[in-house]
């Protein structure tokens, strides 16, 4: 998750009912949205059965192209609102392979493709899009184990939605089968069910690349206030790479960014930085511009210019001209396990366990149950 995973609909979801850990491990499926926009999804592989909507059969040569038509899906010669594919391996979406099952619905004006398999499949393939397998194999146990944590969460926050979680930052980035190893399929095993929880609850695990020298407390970001995730202090991921950034942005390009989200501030002529809050982070933004002064909240303005662009709120600015300068720490909204210092922390002999508490305080580990 990297806005983190970021999210549009994170404040309802922490409002909403959390699932209860109840008392051996079930095996759990969840729905992952892998494709939401395109009219035409390319479908390939090996002993696919494909069935409609009612559940008939429908014969299909492969590799086909299912294409959004009125009316629904159109696959195989003919058109359903819904179409499952299922192979005894993976089904290949334009190129990708996928395990389980595929769901092909109308969506807006495109395909929406859903993935749905059994959980613990879907973690292997993720801890690869998330981070490396190859990291300390205690830092893999504990992606696997918040990552199934978050996943939980959110099935039981969409029950009853067409699927649980999107396949992108919005939510967990998943790519499917193809990148899955032995190192990613162990941390999985060896963790298998295991979930955070806090107050008899399974919690939403946030997490995100690089915290920059402490992680940020939720309410800051989103204005809820959750007890295991307030913020603490994490020297551990300041020799990454990552950590430091800078970008340049011209003023036209930020207007154009903050007009396309909403905001009619007039011409900006300058960009000042506001206060900050515990974490370091900014809280807020003045924009002096020609028609006076506004102020925006520095996880507002993050997000209008684009979190892959401006990489967290813990920056400074610097202006020439039309030119404005932001040099900053961390990657990510900063909330939850810092992925960078998990890394480290491993790597200086801390368990996957220890890692957990240290960045979701009050929580414990407790494997899922009927």
């Amino acid at each position: 998750m990297k806005i983190n995973r970021l999210l549009l609909f994170v404040v309802p979801l922490l409002l909403a009912a959390a699932v209860m850990v109840s008392a051996a491990y079930r095996p759990e499926t969840v729905r992952v949205a892998v494709l939401r926009t395109q009219d035409e999804v390319r479908i390939d592989g090996e002993g696919l059965l494909v069935s409609d909507e009612d559940g008939d059969a429908v014969s299909v040569d492969f590799p086909s192209v299912a294409r959004r038509v009125a009316g629904g899906v159109h696959l195989g010669g003919g058109t359903s609102r819904k179409f499952t594919v299922s192979s005894p391996s993976v089904v290949r979406i334009n190129g990708r392979g996928y395990r389980g099952v595929i769901e092909l619905h109308p969506f807006d004006k495109g395909i929406l493709v859903v993935n749905e398999l059994p959980l613990e499949e879907y973690l292997v393939g993720l801890i690869n899009c998330e981070i490396s397998s190859l990291w300390p194999a205690e830092a893999v146990k504990a992606q696997a184990v918040i990552a199934r944590s978050y996943a939980i969460y959110q099935k039981d926050s969409r029950r009853g939605a067409l699927y649980h979680l999107e396949s992108s930052v919005m939510d967990q980035v998943y790519n499917g089968a193809d990148i899955e190893d032995s190192r990613a399929a162990r941390a999985v095993r060896e963790t298998a069910g295991e979930v955070l929880v806090h107050a008899s609850s399974v919690i939403q695990a946030f997490y995100h690349a690089n915290c920059g020298g402490h992680t940020e407390a939720a309410g800051n970001v989103w204005g809820a206030d959750i007890p295991y995730l307030q913020g603490v202090e994490c020297d551990y991921c300041l020799a990454s790479p990552s950590t430091r950034w800078e970008l340049r942005l011209g003023l036209r390009k930020i207007e154009s960014q903050l007009r396309s989200a909403g905001y009619q501030f007039g011409s900006i002529r300058e960009i000042r930085c506001g206060k900050t809050n515990g974490s370091g982070r900014l809280q807020s933004l003045t924009l002096v511009t020609s028609k006076g002064e506004a102020r925006i909240s520095a996880v507002n303005f993050r997000k209008s210019v684009g979190y892959a662009v401006l990489k967290s709120t813990n920056f400074s600015i610097r202006q020439k001209g039309d030119e404005v300068t932001f040099t900053g720490v961390g990657n990510g909204h900063g909330v939850g396990l810092c992925q960078w210092g998990a890394k480290q922390r491993a790597a200086d002999g801390f368990s996957y366990r220890e890692i957990l508490g240290y960045y979701y305080p009050g929580t414990r580990l407790e494997r899922l149950k009927n």
